[in-house]
């Protein structure tokens, strides 16, 4: 019900290693996790779940006739751009399209969220507000080390790791480029935790609030609406102005790190979103659902 959701089931797909019988197994059982990741955090009752099992089994039914096909298009696309050099202004034209592209899915989950979200109680609230804290504490064991060296260190692992991904394994030349590049980076983690905290708090606040006074669907969806896109562009004017400086730099870094690629690499970096090209096409081609992997009635 929040942008996670949508980041894990969309975007964490484009992040996965292997071949594409992976991309298609966790896309298939897709329903099945984001049940299980949703669940973990709100700790649904027996009268919810049926309910939410069936929303979110709805929101894949859609996303796979609506939103993959549109997908596949922005993935041939920047398949056939990236053979050659690449601008700052490229690479933020496709951060802006991907953001377009996946709004529709974020709108249609708190269509189907918003009536699930009105039956929540206390008891649920204070459950989702300790997972907050316990993903809070995660992030800080992983961007928030004490020793500078040791979280440039953790920021070098986590990068290259995403770059040899897309990429093939780098040398020791663009190992450099990386770490200068985060060593001028912006990014500054504590800033994030605190915004992380604030919408956290302003979610359970807004969840609470609507609750209370048992708003219509529609108005609850748009409260769901502005919340998500309070994560991806804050309503706090000073953390808005670090975001776009933060994408400015990642767009340059990307840019410049591509340019000095191999040929070798982006013949890669050219197969994977192949790879993930077809992996959608497939699926948004399959007439099979994942209804029968996924029980929609309570245990």
């Amino acid at each position: 019900m929040n942008k996670s959701i949508a980041i894990m089931l969309l975007s964490g797909l484009l992040l996965l290693s292997g071949g594409c019988s992976v991309v298609r197994l966790g896309y298939n059982h897709g329903a099945s996790l984001a049940w299980w990741w949703l669940d973990s955090y709100v700790d649904f009752d027996r009268n919810q779940k049926p309910q939410v099992k069936q929303a979110i089994q709805d929101w894949f039914d859609w996303h796979r006739d609506a939103q993959l096909p549109v997908y596949v298009d922005w993935l041939s696309d920047v398949r056939s751009r990236i053979d050659g050099p690449l601008t700052s202004e490229q690479v933020c034209r496709w951060s802006e399209e991907l953001q377009e592209m996946l709004a529709p899915a974020f709108d249609h989950g708190a269509q189907l969220g918003a009536p699930i979200a009105l039956r929540l109680g206390e008891a649920q609230w204070k459950h989702l507000e300790k997972r907050y804290a316990k993903s809070n504490d995660k992030l800080r064991s992983e961007y928030l080390q004490s020793d500078p060296e040791d979280r440039l260190d953790a920021a070098v692992k986590r990068t290259i790791k995403r770059v040899e991904n897309l990429y093939g394994d780098i040398n020791k030349s663009q190992r450099a480029l990386i770490i200068s590049g985060l060593q001028v980076s912006p990014f500054d983690p504590e800033a994030w935790l605190i915004e992380r905290q604030r919408r956290q708090q302003s979610t359970l606040s807004v969840l609470r609030r609507i609750a209370a006074e048992s708003v219509p669907a529609a108005t609850a969806a748009v409260e769901l609406r502005q919340l998500i896109e309070h994560t991806h562009r804050s309503d706090d004017a000073d953390y808005r102005s670090y975001q776009l400086r933060l994408s400015e730099h990642i767009c340059s870094f990307i840019a410049h790190l591509h340019n000095n690629t191999t040929e070798a690499q982006r013949e890669h970096a050219h197969d994977k979103l192949k790879k993930w090209e077809n992996d959608l096409r497939v699926l948004s081609g399959s007439h099979q659902r994942t209804a029968k992997h996924f029980r929609i009635a309570a245990d």
